[in-house]
């Protein structure tokens, strides 16, 4: 639960930037264009993605050789420093070029951050598992993250339905924040008597003995690397479609009301973390592979159709949202198990931390820039079949893995 929290108010802090972008987004950049505003938004967003690798393979590696309880915390620091910065940002008005340069800078703590987050956490909940009961404990990962995601998104419909949207373009996106900031002391104090795992007790000594360890990701588990890569792009793009790039979508080139996108997303969103346990147990059961190939099948089929939903019908959104979301659990149930189940423990929290984050910042930290981009120009189809095809990929790759399920980590 320690684990779980922290990695609610984590995913909180980084999701709040996405889902309120629509109101700050002309108080950091000039407001004479709002379409470029808006993009170079999307842009900074996109770019702190490129330090979560960082992230991932500098707090990675301090999990596998100092352990990962220290590493928990650091990232919880960053976090919630990044937050309180961006409460307290003066705008571009204020004090020019400097607001989009601490904007960037407050997002690259926070990549650095859910780079190191993301492992850790997945590898905490991995090793702490009996086997035959590790997609269970690996569902609350994103039960929280589902969670932080839906407290997000019920605050954004509660200001928006409660704040006039002059009052909310001008400080009431802030208040998001301030309360991230505050999140954050309750996760370090969760978070500061978390006791190690006995897989890193018997682990560490070998850990910091290797000498290159993201190069021994590749010379010696390079399928691992190969499986990671493949599942995660998917995973990726559909967590950043729905959960980041799809609401603004809707609003801007769909003409939905933005409290109508906020209603469906937070009821797809109560369905996303209901389903987490069930999905887990399930993989328990009958394995890794079938819940992976029926969702990444699914999502290839159906992406197109439900993307023709998106509009200003309250009905459309909700649909979309609800069959995308309850479509991913199969994957976010599992997602800390099978990642776990590819490396041995001296190399989870680094070969993890690495791959998953280079991963996800080439395909999901781009897909709300892509999206915005491909909108303005008239091509807003061509992203969702590009997710399809992410789809295609993803599933010849979970074909050719082997079945994981029950075994012992190594």
């Amino acid at each position: 639960m320690a684990a779980s929290i922290g990695n609610a108010i984590e995913w909180y802090d980084w999701t709040i930037y996405a889902t309120f972008s629509i109101y700050f987004a002309t108080q950091f950049f000039p407001s004479e264009n709002e379409d470029l505003a808006r993009i170079n938004t999307f842009a900074t967003f996109a770019l702190a993605f490129f330090f979560r690798p960082l992230g991932g393979l500098l707090i990675g590696r301090l999990a596998d050789v100092r352990g990962r309880r220290p590493a928990m915390i650091l990232t919880i620091v960053l976090m919630a420093g990044g937050s309180l910065v961006l409460a307290v940002l003066p705008t571009y008005e204020q004090v020019g070029w400097a607001a989009p340069v601490l904007l960037l800078l407050a997002r690259i703590a926070q990549g650095l951050s859910i780079g190191g987050e993301v492992s850790n956490a997945s590898a905490y909940l991995g090793e702490i598992a009996p086997p035959d009961r590790r997609g269970r404990y690996s569902s609350f990962f994103y039960l929280s993250t589902g969670t932080a995601v839906l407290i997000a998104s019920l605050l954004g419909f509660a200001l928006a339905r409660t704040l006039p949207e002059d009052a909310l373009h001008a400080w009431g996106w802030r208040i998001p924040f301030v309360v991230g900031a505050l999140l954050g002391l309750v996760g370090l104090w969760l978070r500061r008597a978390l006791a190690e795992t006995e897989a890193f007790e018997r682990a560490g000594a070998r850990a910091r003995r290797l000498p290159h360890p993201l190069l021994t990701t590749l010379r010696s588990h390079p399928k691992a690397v190969g499986r990671l890569v493949g599942f995660t792009m998917l995973s990726t793009l559909c967590y950043y479609t729905f959960f980041s790039a799809l609401g603004p979508f809707a609003v801007d080139s769909r003409g939905a009301d933005d409290v109508d996108v906020f209603l469906a997303l937070s009821v797809a969103t109560a369905l996303f973390v209901a389903l987490q346990y069930p999905m887990g147990a399930l993989a328990d059961r009958v394995g890794r592979r079938p819940p992976l190939l029926a969702w990444s099948a699914a999502t290839a089929v159906l992406i197109v159709p439900l993307s023709r939903l998106v509009g200003p019908d309250l009905w459309g959104l909700m649909t979309a949202f609800c069959v995308g979301l309850a479509l991913y659990t199969a994957m976010t149930s599992i997602a800390p198990a099978v990642m776990s189940e590819l490396f041995p423990t001296e190399l989870r929290g680094l070969g993890i931390g690495a791959w998953y984050n280079l991963t996800v910042a080439l395909f999901g930290g781009t897909a709300p820039l892509v999206i915005s981009t491909l909108a303005a120009l008239g091509w807003s189809t061509a992203f969702f079949f590009y997710v399809a095809a992410a789809a295609a990929v993803c599933f010849v790759v979970v074909l050719a893995m082997p079945e994981t399920r029950g075994t012992e980590l190594r």
